[in-house]
């Protein structure tokens, strides 16, 4: 194995959040795994890394409670439970009663978790902002988790925000983090939140706001958005002619990221991808 981190793209062209990381000393690491179509593939891809038939997965780290972040898990567990093993859980959501009075349309994602979690319970873990994980030779600090006096967008803003060392880089998942996780993070962080690569938040759009990415100032970005999302497409549309015609601000992303000096961008538009450390 390779100090290398996996980005995948969407079995069917919709957005989502899927990443395996390895080390150079044999450790797998999986953030979040997409949607329950995304399933077979991420085992797939497990199996082949880790040249396994029965793949072990050393963390399995969790951003937040939407569908296209955790249902390919939920899919594994409740499909295959035997066909992988994992040594921990990392997780931090609000209960399903905070769901119930503030988004109510996520409930059903959130309890469909709870009700694998006794699958799990001797290895899952609920971590808190400021919790250091090492994972071998990479390691794993939680930078946030959520604030329960957040009313708005709050499944997004109760996104777990991690950052990774390893291999003298440092890589900051921000998973859907909206714009009030954002503003707790440069409010906490400032100029901390310097890292060498960045996932964008929420796919790139109607996430974090430019103040983020100003104290980032990461030099490569990764990007979970399909052509559409990419391109400020319609809902998706591969249509090069009406790029930009959409409602998305993923344009208006990539030009702040670009005027705080990001100059690669890996993007799931173009299929899975492969980020060297």
């Amino acid at each position: 194995m390779k100090n290398r981190i996996y980005m995948f793209d969407n079995a069917e062209n919709r957005q989502m959040m899927s990443f395996i990381i390895t080390t150079e000393d044999r450790k797998t690491i999986v953030i979040d795994g997409g949607y329950d179509e995304d399933a077979e593939k991420l085992l797939t891809k497990l199996k082949k890394i880790t040249q396994s038939d029965r793949p072990h997965v050393d963390a399995w780290f969790l951003t937040h409670a939407h569908g296209d972040h955790i249902n390919a898990l939920a899919t594994l567990l409740e499909n295959a439970p035997a066909d992988f093993t994992c040594g921990g859980y990392y997780y931090c959501f609000p209960s399903v009663q905070y769901f119930e009075k503030y988004e109510r349309e996520s409930v059903p994602r959130l309890s469909r978790f709870y009700a694998n979690l006794p699958k799990i319970a001797s290895v899952a873990h609920t971590v808190s902002t400021g919790d250091c994980y090492r994972i071998g030779t990479a390691s794993f600090e939680i930078l946030q988790t959520y604030d329960d006096t957040e009313t708005e967008d709050i499944v997004n803003n109760s996104t777990t925000v991690i950052r990774m060392a390893l291999n003298g880089k440092t890589v900051l998942f921000l998973g859907d983090a909206g714009a009030k996780a954002g503003d707790r993070l440069v409010a906490r962080y400032g100029k901390a939140l310097k890292s060498d690569i960045c996932q964008t938040a929420h796919h790139g759009q109607d996430g974090a706001k430019r103040e983020v990415y100003e104290m980032i100032r990461a030099h490569t970005c990764l990007w979970c958005a399909p052509y559409w999302l990419w391109e400020n497409n319609q809902f998706y549309s591969s249509d090069p002619a009406l790029n930009g015609t959409g409602p998305f601000t993923t344009l208006e992303t990539r030009a702040w990221v670009a005027e705080f000096g990001c100059t690669t961008n890996y993007v799931a538009k173009d299929g899975d991808q492969i980020i060297e450390l």
